[in-house]
């Protein structure tokens, strides 16, 4: 019943007498987003390492688990010349919108099973003019902490290297799903280490995997 609920609609086909409450929820909840992440930014400690290594060339592919997603946009809130592939049901709405208040240009809607492959193209596109995006390989749905070819495949049609990273936090609310988002309180501290950039191309395809595999860390819950 809920799994019918959540896949009933996609953000483009909501019905016209539903719409008023959809945009509600989707502006409320993108602001409300907005501002946890302001303060939490404006409190925390960061340390990043490695990350020198985005002067190398314009644009990239950044990729780390699902389970950093909040940590990511708790330390990063400009995303400028970004697209982002995003899952296009209705509920993903606050995203969507929270993703264009910090500067991401372009949505590529769709995962695996829901128009994925044309969303992927248009990531492709993107990223052979000169766009940066954010994959997370282990998502939409996981298993967590699983690579998924997807990203090398993306890597290597658009010529765009990969630069893993990795997370840490000190204080933090784990919630209870299958990738365990990790919610940072205030005043809490964020590592970020970037790992040297991964070319992929049809010679090295199977060892830039196991290279992808061992820069972004393996781990059980």
């Amino acid at each position: 019943m809920r799994k019918a609920l959540l896949s009933r609609y996609e953000v483009d086909n909501v019905p016209l007498f539903l719409r008023p409450l959809f945009y509600f929820y989707g502006y409320s909840v993108a602001f409300i987003l907005f501002v946890y992440f302001l303060i939490v930014r404006a409190t925390l400690r960061v340390e990043i390492r490695g990350h020198e290594i985005l002067k190398i060339r314009s644009n990239y592919i950044l990729c780390f688990w699902h389970t950093f997603i909040v940590l990511y946009f708790s330390v990063f809130l400009r995303n400028r010349s970004h697209i982002w592939m995003q899952h296009a049901s209705w509920f993903m709405k606050p995203v969507h919108v929270f993703l264009r208040f910090i500067g991401v240009k372009e949505l590529a809607l769709g995962s695996t099973g829901h128009s994925g492959q044309v969303a992927a193209d248009k990531v492709v596109s993107y990223l052979r003019r000169g766009y940066s995006s954010v994959l997370l390989p282990d998502g939409p749905s996981g298993p967590p902490f699983r690579l998924n070819k997807g990203i090398l495949h993306m890597a290597l049609q658009s010529h765009v290297p990969i630069v893993p990273m990795r997370f840490t936090a000190s204080n933090y609310y784990e919630l209870n799903t299958w990738d365990r988002k990790k919610w940072p309180y205030p005043f809490s501290k964020i590592s970020i280490e970037f790992g040297n950039p991964i070319q992929v191309t049809s010679a090295n395809f199977t060892a830039a995997f196991g290279e992808l595999e061992k820069a972004l860390g393996r781990k059980e819950f």
